[in-house]
């Protein structure tokens, strides 16, 4: 909590959520938002009851301003790492304006020119870099990871980690990676709910945006700088005529990309896991400063 008023008291951006005040009531410290009317976008991409479908053009919008976000902390001249990027943490106002929320875990970057900085393992489950999981280094690309799996869920609908799916299709990005650069097998990757209406040249890179920030070093990723540029690019791509359901003939290309997830300590065998939990689980509710 003292990480969020340190943070959010400092920094002001569109796609950050204002806090407007504290206040200690009935012995607890409490912080006061503004009010996201539409809620998480977790809500929205995996709770149907209650929760409208989210069109293409507004999953692109809201990837597009939480790299914004994204992009503005790591940019600060101190840079901040944010460590704990995942679908609950992105607050839509009224009009389904992006804003990035729960300070808690932030971290300030690196310094003197160190790479990284080593700290306690704490995060979500599915959404903490590899690299982090195994040694306790945290980069500022680390992000960049947490947003890739974002990204992933926002072009399938589905969560990271779901143990209510079959198995082979619990571990999200197992199942979906090796998928992602053959446009054709895209196509059976993509959101249901969105019942064909997106452009298949636009979902295709944004999938191979997808595998840049998955990469498994670090330095192989692109900033968030890189990512929000590449975005606002894909957003001007619009439906062909022949595209009314998802797209025409398409054909496989071949990029590279060598898949991590089989040896992983933070993706292991559909077989196991995290406890059954309908959301993933956070690593540690410790934070480390």
């Amino acid at each position: 909590m003292q990480a969020e008023v340190k943070f959010l008291g400092k920094f002001s951006h569109p796609n950050l959520v204002k806090l407007i005040g504290y206040c200690w009531e009935e012995k607890q410290f409490l912080l006061v938002y503004e009010y996201m009317q539409k809620g998480s976008l977790e809500n929205h991409l995996f709770r149907t009851k209650g929760a409208e479908p989210l069109s293409w053009d507004s999953r692109v919008r809201i990837a597009i301003e939480a790299a914004s976000g994204l992009a503005f902390l790591h940019t600060t001249e101190k840079q901040v790492i944010y460590r704990d990027f995942k679908a609950a943490n992105i607050l839509l106002d009224m009009d389904y304006n992006a804003k990035l929320s729960d300070f808690g875990l932030a971290k300030q970057g690196p310094l003197n020119g160190n790479s990284h900085v080593t700290t306690k393992v704490v995060g979500t489950y599915g959404y903490a870099a590899p690299e982090y999981m195994a040694t306790g280094h945290l980069y500022v690309k680390s992000d960049v990871y947490g947003f890739g799996v974002v990204m992933l869920e926002l072009l399938t609908g589905r969560r990271v980690l779901d143990l209510n799916r079959p198995n082979g299709e619990q571990n999200l990005i197992e199942w979906a990676a090796p998928s992602l650069p053959d446009k054709r097998k895209l196509r059976r990757l993509m959101d249901p709910r969105l019942e064909g209406q997106y452009p298949s040249k636009a979902a295709f890179q944004i999938a191979e945006l997808i595998l840049q920030c998955l990469e498994p070093d670090p330095k192989s990723r692109p900033s968030m700088e890189q990512v929000l540029g590449t975005l606002q690019q894909i957003r001007n791509i619009r439906m062909q005529s022949n595209e009314s359901r998802g797209g025409g003939n398409q054909k496989s290309v071949k990029t590279r990309y060598n898949s991590p997830y089989q040896r992983s300590p933070l993706h292991g065998s559909s077989s196991s896991g995290p406890p059954r939990a309908k959301s993933p689980k956070p690593l540690s509710s410790a934070n480390s400063y």
